[in-house]
């Protein structure tokens, strides 16, 4: 037996052996696997610092640009105003140039008015001078005719003779309307002629 123990022990031995060096190999190789999990994750640790830092160039680049398009902004609203007030400046002056304009414009009206007025106040006035000569020759001419005595020559060529009036009458067959207005023209005639 013992020899079959001796066997079994070898074989035992053997076996331990074996599986002790597979176990040492699989322990190498997870060892293996394990240190390429580290250096996979040591990897993946600085491929994510690399991306932090991209990260950070790219949120640094993106305020560069929002301040840059900010500036820009700014600036476009700035010179939109600045355009907005020279042209109401534009606007202001050109108004102003108008009211000048059209100040002038009344002003020169307004003094050809005055002129006109002027030269028909001096017709006016002269014409007034002309009546006031020709009153003061009628007067002088009517004070002479009163003041001279009264000696016109009967001449007939000069007399006046009084028309001959026939008496109206109402023979019934005239009407009320033809007999009243001959009656008014002979009135009239008379009037006129007591008058004179």
């Amino acid at each position: 037996m013992d020899e079959k123990f001796e066997k079994l022990f070898a074989m035992k031995t053997e076996m331990k052996a074996g599986l002790e060096d597979k176990m040492e190999a699989r322990q190498e190789g997870m060892k293996v696997g394990q240190d390429e999990i580290k250096v996979r994750q040591e990897e993946m640790k600085v491929r994510q610092e690399e991306m932090k830092v991209r990260q950070e160039e790219m949120k640094v680049c993106q305020e560069e640009m929002k301040a840059g398009m900010e500036k820009k902004m700014e600036a476009g609203r700035e010179r939109m105003e600045q355009v907005q007030e020279d042209m109401k400046d534009l606007m202001r002056a050109g108004k102003e140039e108008m009211r000048a304009h059209v100040a002038s414009q009344v002003e020169g009206i307004k003094d050809h008015f005055d002129g006109c007025l002027e030269r028909m106040e001096e017709k006016v006035q002269g014409v007034k001078g002309k009546i006031e000569e020709v009153k003061t020759e009628v007067q002088k001419k009517m004070n002479y005719l009163e003041r001279r005595p009264n000696n016109f020559l009967s001449n007939p060529e000069f007399m006046y003779s009084r028309p001959t009036v026939k008496p109206l009458t109402i023979d019934g067959q005239t009407s009320w309307t033809v007999f009243k207005t001959q009656f008014d023209i002979v009135r009239l005639s008379s009037d006129a002629c007591l008058n004179i």
